[in-house]
């Protein structure tokens, strides 16, 4: 579960990048993030990753009260939860297999259970082709599900997907986004920034909109108002 009360982020010497938004996105949920340059799409998700701290309000995820989490604690945390970011930040001088079992060795995940959730993950992802080619021998759509195997090798709680989609064609926007809805399928939160609205119009999951770092629509709430 995610829980923003109240929720407020003031940058120094600027405007609320945040300014009192309160969501609760339950677990299974899949939602879309919308909302221009500026809108406060970035800060969410770094709030919820400890990236930044609270000017006012409160967080909850995954029974962590957020704002309270200590920095030694903070490691722990993020353990739950799986990240894909638009640029991929994959590891140039490390292989497909190496980039994946990176996320379970800084955990300390026993050498058994790596070598054997690896190539589990490759396979569901159809990468084990490419398990000893480098960042640089991939196609952008090849690095993205690198990215996202990453992001799922050690079956998270909670994926969050900034702008996943922003650096491939339309079809593997799709097919990235049909992924994320596999896993989510699965159990997993899924949590995605998108600016693609044509994604949003063909998946149609729960979909809320910032603007000038307010809530403005959330479209679970407009159809249990429409009920």
């Amino acid at each position: 579960m995610v829980e923003f009360v109240n929720v407020s982020k003031k940058y120094p010497g600027s405007h609320y990048a945040l300014n009192n938004v309160s969501l609760k996105i339950s677990d299974g949920e899949f939602v879309f993030v919308l909302g221009a340059s500026g809108a406060g799409k970035s800060t969410l998700l770094k709030l919820i990753l400890k990236e930044e701290k609270l000017s006012a309000g409160k967080i909850i995820v995954n029974g962590f009260d957020v704002g309270r989490l200590k920095r030694k604690e903070v490691p722990y945390y993020r353990r739950k939860i799986g990240v894909v970011f638009q640029d991929f930040r994959l590891i140039d001088t490390m292989n497909v297999y190496d980039n994946i079992a990176f996320a379970l060795r800084v955990i300390n995940a026993p050498s058994d259970y790596i070598s054997k959730r690896v190539p589990y993950v490759m396979d569901l992802l159809d990468l084990t082709a490419f398990a000893k080619r480098f960042p640089e021998q991939l196609s952008g759509g090849e690095q993205q599900r690198v990215a996202l195997a990453r992001a799922i090798v050690n079956n998270p709680d909670l994926i969050i997907a900034d702008e996943p989609t922003g650096n491939v064609d339309p079809g593997m926007s799709r097919e990235i986004v049909e992924l994320l809805s596999e896993i989510n399928r699965q159990g997993t939160t899924v949590l995605m920034v998108t600016h693609e609205h044509s994604l949003v119009t063909r998946f149609r999951h729960r979909t809320i909109i910032l603007q000038d770092g307010a809530l403005v629509a959330d479209s679970r709430e407009e159809a249990a108002y429409a009920r």
